[in-house]
């Protein structure tokens, strides 16, 4: 049985498809990157609790009782949706002494502008 040689010219397409199917793939993976990143993000803001609290912190740092007072809410409760936040890299503390301030990270700041383009 005769096997048939690959002419020069369809190796170099098969090579060019190769490199094509792989910066395709490559792009796709990344788009799904994104997309996760992106759908980890909003499940963090999902709640109304703590958007009111990055619109807050938009506005400037505040110490955990400020917020609770702003919130209306018990201070476990906010405790609660602050490190889902900080965990999710939307806002930083800084302690000084025995209390916690919170602030923006850039990404917290980049979702509160967002944020206030949706509700204006």
């Amino acid at each position: 049985m005769a096997v048939a040689k690959a002419s020069p010219k369809s190796a170099t397409v098969s090579k060019a498809s190769v490199s094509r199917a792989k910066a395709s793939a490559k792009a796709a993976d990344q788009r799904f990157q994104q997309a996760k990143r992106a759908s980890i993000l909003l499940k963090h803001v999902s709640d109304p609790t703590r958007l009111q609290v990055i619109l807050i912190l938009a506005e400037g740092e505040r110490h955990v009782g400020a917020l609770c007072a702003q919130l209306s809410q018990s201070q476990p409760a906010v405790s609660h949706h602050l490190a889902l936040l900080r965990h999710g890299n939307i806002i930083a503390p800084r302690r000084q002494g025995k209390n916690n301030f919170y602030s923006l990270t850039e990404t917290g700041a980049e979702l509160a502008r967002v944020v206030k383009n949706l509700i204006a």
